[in-house]
């Protein structure tokens, strides 16, 4: 049996697919998004996130830090040195204010379905299921068929969310196990899509237009970020790209959070992001849901 990198399992989603679902958290991801909302899911390996405010300065810690990247700091509490960390993660099994947390573990599909399956009668329902999500689920073929197909077997309707970067043998292998397909589409500009997200925009349309070309069910999801990708001229392309898929279930517009923000200190990362982008509202929201009507797109929520 395979094992799988995940990060997270949420339970009761309802934003991931229809119906009421379980989301299981995969890491590593091929893109470096500006406004990535899982920023700990791009690195595969597991990573430390610490919180200083939970901690209550009891130093047990320090002891345990091979590398010796944790100290007592000038309050009092824990201070972490990212530079010497090395994400073994020994702090975090003895930080009882779980100030310290590891996050990226290592289970079996049929440990993750034995989750999943806690909340079938919610699945039965409401029409939902599992969706598999990152951090880019195609990173991990081998894990993620097994767990897909185990899943189907156990009659629930399975979702895979993905920013679409892989070869097209991937897709093939995977979509006996998937009923649909939640495929993110960025940026309709080439130079400006590989400045958002680190990859050129080419192979992932071309995979879109074989998936689609192979008969597969999508839904084309379209994160909305200010200052960045909604301009008219993207949602130009967003209606020509939805032209040329005649068969997709439909285009659901994904308007920016910013949540996410509050991760980067917890794992020591950064991004380019200005802080001036900020969420969209309601009727900037329907402003470009009304532009695309008028351009014949099916939008779905």
């Amino acid at each position: 049996m395979s094992t799988g990198r995940v990060f997270d399992i949420q339970r009761f989603s309802i934003h991931d697919g229809p119906g009421i679902r379980t989301t299981v958290f995969l890491k590593g991801c091929p893109l470096r998004c500006l406004w990535c909302s899982n920023p700990e899911s791009i690195d595969p390996k597991p990573q430390l996130s610490f919180m200083a405010e939970k901690c209550i300065a009891c130093g047990a810690c320090y002891a345990v830090c091979k590398p010796g990247a944790l100290a007592k700091g000038t309050d009092g509490k824990a201070q972490l040195d990212r530079a010497r960390c090395t994400n073994c993660g020994d702090c975090a099994g003895i930080c009882d204010a779980q100030a310290l947390e590891l996050v990226g573990r290592d289970l079996r599909a049929g440990e993750v379905l034995e989750v999943v399956l806690r909340d079938r009668d919610y699945y039965v329902q409401s029409g939902g299921g599992l969706t598999l999500s990152g951090g880019e689920p195609l990173l991990q073929p081998e894990f993620v068929e097994e767990l897909l197909l185990a899943a189907r077997s156990q009659g629930l309707h399975c979702c895979v969310e993905t920013a679409g970067y892989a070869g097209w043998e991937v897709f093939d292998r995977l979509k006996r196990g998937v009923d649909l397909w939640l495929f993110d589409y960025k940026e309709s500009d080439p130079s400006l899509h590989a400045k958002f997200t680190g990859r050129e925009r080419e192979t992932i349309v071309a995979r879109l237009q074989q998936l689609h070309d192979s008969g597969a069910k999508i839904l084309l999801r379209c994160p909305m970020i200010p200052q960045c990708n909604t301009r008219t001229e993207h949602l130009d392309g967003i209606a020509a790209l939805a032209r040329q898929l005649p068969q997709l279930v439909g285009v659901e517009l994904l308007p920016y959070f910013d949540l996410w923000r509050a991760k980067l200190k917890r794992f020591g990362l950064t991004t380019a992001l200005p802080d001036t982008v900020k969420p969209p509202s309601r009727e900037q929201l329907k402003g470009w849901s009304d532009y695309l009507r008028t351009r014949g797109v099916r939008l779905i929520g």
